[in-house]
């Protein structure tokens, strides 16, 4: 679907919601900003198509439950990202605790979201009109696609010489 001259600020049109929860995962792009769509368990998400920690695509990462948050994880460092909220997550533990127990913890905000909402089958997206810098806004501009290109073209030479 081609990105759809719609005011800036949206609520930007994204789909039908058959069509939507039919393909699962979908790209958008709404005012230059690429958009992954999730439908997951009958609720839909929106996050930056690109993951905070180098920009990989995560529009094929796994989805799963991480200590009771739907999340889903970077395809190409298996980084973790709560869908809902766009928390980088990660299991550690606490040196300070005797014994020390394996826990799950919050990095911050690292990936954008925005807003999901339906109306008479339509779904639409709302971007974050949050101003604040977090690190996935990074793989958005100019800069950070130059990173993604050279990351794509790294990781395919190396998997091109594990093939030999």
């Amino acid at each position: 679907m081609e990105e759809q001259k719609q005011p800036s600020g949206g609520p930007h049109f994204v789909g039908k919601r058959d069509e939507l929860i039919a393909e699962k995962r979908s790209f958008r792009t709404l005012e230059g900003r690429d958009i992954l769509i999730i439908h997951h368990q009958d609720v839909f998400y929106a996050i930056d198509s690109y993951c905070y920690h180098n920009g990989g695509l995560l529009q094929n990462g796994d989805i799963e439950e991480i200590d009771g948050k739907m999340c889903i994880i970077c395809p190409n460092h298996k980084y973790k990202i709560t869908l809902a909220e766009g928390e980088g997550i990660y299991k550690g533990k606490n040196p300070r605790e005797n014994p020390p127990v394996a826990r799950w913890f919050s990095k911050g905000l690292k990936q954008r979201v925005h807003t999901v909402t339906e109306s008479n089958g339509d779904v639409y997206v709302k971007l974050s009109d949050d101003k604040s810098m977090i690190d996935s806004d990074y793989y958005q501009g100019e800069k950070g696609k130059v990173a993604r290109e050279a990351a794509e073209a790294s990781r395919k030479k190396s998997e091109g010489d594990a093939d030999r």
